[in-house]
């Protein structure tokens, strides 16, 4: 859905970011790479709800998870954000050193829900 409404060069561009720079990357890094591309997806999103029905949906799942919608939550965006991940073939969960597991994609996500605000606002 991502690429039907960025375009394939912008899309092919991100996945081949996230190839080269997700599989030694730093997750605190890379969730703030991915939220910014999730920025620019939601603002194309709303340039072109007007006139495509892709980008309508798209926009809708944007607005459900900054308004946490109890009956759709971030689900769909954490789902649109772990596409990403998978079209460039990389793993986007991981294990820290005290083995309990975590997503760069859902880091992402919330990253991107609070880009407004200061990490010390949090």
């Amino acid at each position: 859905m991502i690429k039907t409404v960025v375009g394939s060069k912008n899309y092919n561009v991100w996945v081949e970011m996230l190839k080269r720079l997700v599989p030694y990357g730093r997750t605190h890094r890379l969730c703030v790479v991915v939220a910014g591309m999730l920025q620019v997806i939601h603002n194309i999103a709303q340039e072109k709800e007007r006139s495509n029905a892709k980008a309508k949906e798209l926009s809708a799942i944007f607005e459900s998870a900054y308004d946490h919608d109890e009956e759709s939550g971030i689900d769909p965006l954490l789902s649109i954000t772990e596409q990403l991940f998978k079209d460039a073939g990389v793993r986007f969960k991981r294990v820290n050193s005290k083995g309990k597991g975590y997503s760069i994609a859902e880091e992402a996500v919330y990253e991107f829900l609070n880009w407004e605000a200061m990490p010390w606002e949090r």
